[in-house]
């Protein structure tokens, strides 16, 4: 039976509390660490805001779209979600992936025309990812080694916005002749904030796709009956889990260098240690198991996985936010 389309948005997915309020830190995360510890003024807080207001549209958003696009691989994998399980219609469906995305373009406009530039790039390809190209490119596991692009905006994103609206003295500037100046403006910015950037884009990719793995274990078969390309169904469930395993270790070392190269603190480090060690076992356990076992391990492991990749910029969010605490009551 049908429902409206935003009556069960509260059970969509069954996403859990937890992982709800994660994305409000994580999205606030990224200009907060690109910041820095300094006094805050309306700008900068106008511009977290806007930043988690956009990022968390555009998930939202995301979701929607993907499961429009693979409603005949979840009607097999998981029939429970919205489509298969009749909640609602497609087309329903993407009246709501409109108005999320229309809000996602709106407050990225409001924090600077560069990060609106970066949301409308990042959806067109998630877009045509999720609709045609994962269907059609052979490339073995095209597409998982593609999935994280719609995560690595956030860093992107929360750099790219302090960078253009709080543009540094940095021994890099990015000029635009061509367009309007008083409209675009410069990008403004150092080398070594940039190489932290970067290191934050390869832990985002490498943390959740070490996810995306497992869950692609959990899916295989509606995947290879869509030929659906990721590592399991290109490489076998076994070599899919010794990739995974491979990206957890990876971000781990990742996370470290982020630690030792940014403001982080112990605040970070010691949880982030512990979570990361916690989720490698789950993740060798997933490696050396059988295979009747490895589908729903795959699912548990999956999960864990995308707890980690959260926990991990809650725990960026944590530690600058104590050190902003400690520096206005000092």
């Amino acid at each position: 039976m049908m429902i409206h389309p935003f009556a069960f948005l509260s059970q969509w997915r069954s996403l859990p509390s937890f992982e709800l309020i994660s994305y409000v830190f994580m999205f606030a995360s990224m200009p907060m660490l690109a910041y820095g510890i300094k006094p805050y003024d309306s700008s900068i807080l106008m511009i977290i805001i806007f930043s988690v207001l956009s990022l968390y549209s555009g998930f939202f958003a995301a979701l929607i779209w993907n499961d429009i696009t693979d409603a005949e691989i979840d009607s097999i994998a998981h029939p429970d979600r919205p489509i298969p399980s009749g909640m609602i219609s497609s087309k329903r469906f993407f009246i709501v992936a409109l108005v999320f995305s229309a809000m996602t373009f709106l407050f990225a406009f409001l924090v600077s025309i560069w990060c609106l530039i970066l949301v409308g790039a990042t959806a067109l390809f998630v877009t045509f990812h999720d609709k045609y190209l994962k269907k059609i490119v052979k490339l073995p596991a095209y597409s998982e080694i593609f999935t994280p692009v719609q995560w690595i905006i956030v860093p992107i994103f929360g750099f790219l916005a302090l960078w253009t609206l709080f543009p540094t003295t940095g021994d890099i500037t990015l000029s635009f002749p061509l367009f309007d100046q008083s409209f675009f403006g410069d990008i403004s910015f150092n080398s070594y904030d940039f190489q932290n950037m970067i290191l934050l884009v390869l832990f985002t990719y490498f943390a959740d796709n070490a996810h995306d793995l497992p869950e692609g274990i959990h899916d295989v078969e509606g995947d290879r009956r869509h030929k659906v390309k990721t590592y399991a169904t290109s490489f076998g469930e076994k070599n899919a889990a010794r990739i995974s395993f491979a990206m957890f270790f990876i971000s781990g070392i990742l996370g470290f260098l982020l630690f030792y190269r940014t403001i982080l603190t112990v605040v970070f480090f010691i949880p982030f240690l512990g979570i990361w060690l916690y989720t490698l076992y789950y993740s060798y356990r997933l490696l050396k198991a059988d295979g009747k076992d490895m589908k729903p391990l795959g699912a548990l492991v999956g999960r864990k996985g995308f707890n980690y990749f959260l926990i991990a910029y809650n725990l960026i969010f944590l530690d600058v936010f104590v050190q902003l605490l400690i520096f206005n009551f000092k």
